[in-house]
């Protein structure tokens, strides 16, 4: 297993991004107009102030600790390890949160700053419905009305999801445009969002959109990483080897992966969807087979036709079907600091049953992209090796789904 390195060889450049135009190298920025890169600037300064009051910090902390129960632990899966027959599988289980996933880490953080600032309605678009759920949930919490966008078919694939945001008081819109997935809820939700942008606050899900999303975002989920980087080598001795995690947006990824950033000898992995294929509008794996482009207000690998338009994508985990991904992400690859791997329905599937099976833990299909990659990887790893995989959500959204479509 790794050793703890004495570090000569580390990434700053990876580290302290993004800069002060919102770049991660040559990703991210602000492809907005004028008038729009002025309301994004004042977020971005209204942030980096309030995030720095003593009242705020206080809130969230206590809000991380007694209202969505962190830390979240990290769990060695015994069973699961020795039916893969290799390396050593442990989850950090954002599954446990409140609201079943690593989502409400930013909807609190977002929802905190919405309201510090004065805004009167939050907007959200949601793909699996995690997002939308932490969000309906954080802006009941400060008293915010709230707004989800949600495409029409993760409408009817996700049920359970689309029950709690409506219990939760959240208004929900059906988006019924393009593919009516997660791409074309982020289009209605910002159309919403600029009818009136001085007083209604866009909280975007993911490390993507204009900055200062994804840094912002990235912030609040970089709690998972500095958990994991105590917890594991308190649990056993050494740091993993492997950090794993899966990557639509890719929000789950960069939080556990800023805990491991400089930790050279620690390999990041992050696993996208292959879907059911390689074919046009078959998969979401944006890092895997796509190239730099613009869409959503920033700059990063993406999914496109010739005219640079972005292309219609699949993916049967739906937190998972968007055609770009964070810039943050994108500058990780071009730097070879973290590697890219694309995993099918199939694999995950399995992923998901095994798991269910072997260690009585129901994963997110997101998640079990990440968890498909791993056991995969393993068989091929000594018994000496340690990967490390965030459990980003739990399964109980996805649980009718899968049944439909296993017959079970």
């Amino acid at each position: 297993m790794t050793q703890t390195p004495d570090n000569t060889k580390k990434t700053p450049s990876a580290l302290m991004l993004p800069d002060a135009e919102g770049y991660f190298g040559p990703y991210g920025g602000q492809a907005v107009p004028p008038h729009l890169k002025a309301i994004m600037d004042d977020i971005a300064q209204a942030y980096l102030k309030i995030r720095e009051t003593e009242d705020y910090q206080h809130e969230l902390t206590e809000l991380y600790q007694h209202y969505v129960g962190r830390p979240s632990p990290i769990y060695f899966a015994k069973r699961l390890t020795e039916a893969c027959g290799g390396a050593k599988i442990y989850l950090k289980r954002e599954d446990l949160n409140h609201t079943g996933a690593h989502k409400i880490n930013h909807a609190l953080g977002e929802a905190l700053l919405a309201k510090h600032m004065g805004k009167t309605k939050v907007l959200a678009e949601t793909g699996a419905g995690q997002h939308g759920v932490a969000m309906a949930t954080a802006c009941a919490l400060v008293g915010l009305p709230c707004e989800i966008h949600m495409g029409a078919v993760d409408i009817a694939k996700e049920h359970p999801n689309v029950t709690k945001m409506k219990i939760l008081g959240a208004k929900l819109i059906s988006v019924e445009s393009g593919t009516k997935t997660l791409k074309d809820a982020v289009d209605s939700a910002f159309e919403e969002y600029m009818k009136d942008p001085d007083n209604f606050f866009y909280a975007i899900g993911s490390v993507v959109g204009p900055h200062p999303f994804p840094m912002m975002v990235r912030d609040f989920q970089s709690i998972i990483g500095r958990e994991a980087r105590q917890q594991f080598p308190e649990m056993t001795g050494q740091l993993p080897d492997y950090v794993v995690a899966c990557v639509g947006g890719g929000s789950n990824a960069m939080g556990i992966f800023s805990g491991f950033l400089d930790e050279e000898a620690v390999k990041l992995v992050g696993v996208e969807p292959s879907g059911h294929g390689l074919g046009k509008g078959e998969h979401a794996a944006t890092l895997s087979y796509g190239k730099p482009g613009t869409m959503h207000g920033f700059h990063s690998y993406m999914l496109q036709d010739t005219e640079g338009e972005p292309d219609p994508v699949y993916s049967i985990a739906s937190g998972l079907d968007y055609p770009s991904v964070g810039p943050h992400h994108s500058y990780l690859k071009d730097l070879g600091r973290a590697e890219y791997h694309a995993i099918d329905d199939k694999g995950c599937l399995d992923a998901f049953m095994k798991l269910s099976q072997l260690e009585g833990i129901i994963p997110a299909l997101e998640s079990a992209h990440a968890l498909a990659w791993a056991m995969q990887e393993a068989k091929q790893l000594g018994p000496q090796t340690s990967i490390l995989i965030n459990m980003s959500g739990r399964g109980d959204k996805d649980a009718d789904f899968v049944a439909e479509k296993l017959n079970l």
